[in-house]
């Protein structure tokens, strides 16, 4: 099957301007969405189980008299664990095995824990960290299933020691998928409502009779959901607002084309505005992926998809070396990185700025989906510049603490009113002074 990449080459002239047209990405903010999504919000904020199940009708064509009948109890989970073929089940038990392991490591690690110390006279000074207390977890239903999504976003907050989770997940015409359900399960989730949408969004955000208010909403979802998240952001916390899926591979010509070929595929089969780039300074190299994708893609179920990924906004860049693919790699901060190289190891020194690094040509981006263990909630369209991947620090909070001694308050007394009279606020620097003998 014939495809046409985009081929870009770092020593031609304009070769910034080329990147930065193949990188551009516009989250369509839909004025109807954003309208519908306003509308239904306030809805749910007023009206509470009602609207929820009149969206839940609308929209998933989903009736029940009450809200209560859309929560799963317990014994449904169950069955749908018991009901899985065993070598699904252990797939998928081994795979939160392995997500649990890895974000109790990082539990440890990453400044979990309250601490304090005493100063000379006798003030003492910390922080107390605990979780959060109730957690939303939003999961997409309808065109696909993602119980790997589930494993990701519950595991990292029972082991941050969330008090309670509760999941949402649309079930269009009352179709529910097991594994989802085993993986709520396996994961640790609390409660489940078979509703989604913005209407689900609200019913965490706001609290209904019968949905309890949340503190944070994490999950990926549809325009809809997104919508909904970023205008419920101040009622409550969200993991961030995903923008397609992102795969760059830095490879130095020593990789199988054709793992690097199905590397591209993996995520270009997501959607039509995914994106795939391959960075190499073997020209040779490159034309031999072209060839491994085109021989490959006849294959592929979503071939569509991802032809029309690849040609809309894939590329291969040829550079002058792997130094110089690392700072292109660098400047992009992809939401998945691969450094398939020998010397994998040493060119990942040269990474600052990605979403997850997969070090080696064993190491694809699939296993990171749903089983190495590192979180797969990534950060997309660059903003790996500046944030991380979902784990436990985002299901824990800090206080300061403050306690200061008699003696302390001496000093840090007279510096505090002075610092306050000159910002004209008389009556933070007269309660300092108010402690001063």
């Amino acid at each position: 099957m014939s495809i046409n990449i985009r081929q870009l080459d770092s020593s031609s002239a304009g070769f910034k301007t080329a990147l930065r047209a193949v990188l551009a990405f516009e989250a369509s903010e839909d004025a109807a969405i954003e309208s519908s999504v306003a509308q239904i919000l306030a809805d749910v904020k007023s009206r509470g189980d009602e609207a929820v199940l009149e969206y839940t009708k609308r929209f998933d064509r989903l009736e029940a008299a009450t809200l209560d009948a859309l929560e799963l109890p317990r014994a449904r989970l169950e069955a749908a664990l018991e009901g899985l073929a065993p070598k699904r089940r252990a797939a998928l038990e081994c795979a939160a095995m392995r997500v649990r392991a890895y974000h109790e490591k990082q539990k440890l690690e990453c400044g979990t824990h309250s601490w304090q110390y005493t100063e000379s006279d006798g003030t003492v000074l910390g922080q107390k960290v605990g979780p959060l207390d109730r957690v939303g977890i939003y999961v997409p239903g309808g065109k696909a299933a993602y119980p790997s999504s589930v494993l990701m976003n519950a595991i990292p907050a029972t082991v941050a020691g969330v008090k309670e989770i509760i999941m949402v997940v649309p079930t269009p015409d009352g179709v529910q998928n097991e594994l989802v359900l085993a993986a709520a399960l396996i994961a640790g989730v609390d409660r489940v409502f078979t509703i989604g949408g913005a209407q689900a969004v609200g019913a965490l955000a706001y609290g209904t009779a019968t949905v309890p208010a949340v503190d944070k909403i994490v999950g990926p979802g549809n325009a809809y959901v997104a919508a909904a998240k970023r205008r419920v952001f101040g009622v409550v916390g969200i993991d961030m607002i995903a923008g397609p899926s992102e795969i760059l591979v830095i490879c130095d010509g020593t990789t199988n084309p054709e793992w690097v070929a199905m590397d591209l595929f993996s995520q270009a089969e997501h959607d039509e505005l995914a994106q795939s780039i391959l960075l190499c300074p073997d020209a040779t190299f490159i034309a031999r992926v072209q060839q491994a994708i085109e021989a490959l893609l006849p294959e592929m179920p979503r071939r569509d998809v991802i032809k029309a990924s690849l040609e809309g906004r894939g590329a291969f860049i040829k550079v002058r070396d792997m130094a110089e693919a690392c700072a292109i790699a660098n400047d992009i901060a992809p939401e998945h990185l691969e450094v398939s190289a020998l010397d994998a190891q040493a060119w990942g020194q040269h990474i600052r700025h990605a979403g997850a690094i997969f070090l080696g040509r064993f190491s694809s981006e699939s296993l990171g989906d749903y089983c190495a263990g590192p979180n797969h909630v990534l950060p997309t369209s660059r903003t790996a510049r500046f944030s991380s991947p979902l784990g436990v620090y985002d299901f824990i909070k800090r206080s300061s603490v403050i306690e200061i001694s008699q003696e302390g308050a001496q000093t840090l007394g007279e510096i505090a009113a002075e610092l306050a009279y000159g910002e004209g606020l008389q009556a933070h620097a007269r309660s300092a002074e108010m402690r001063i003998k």
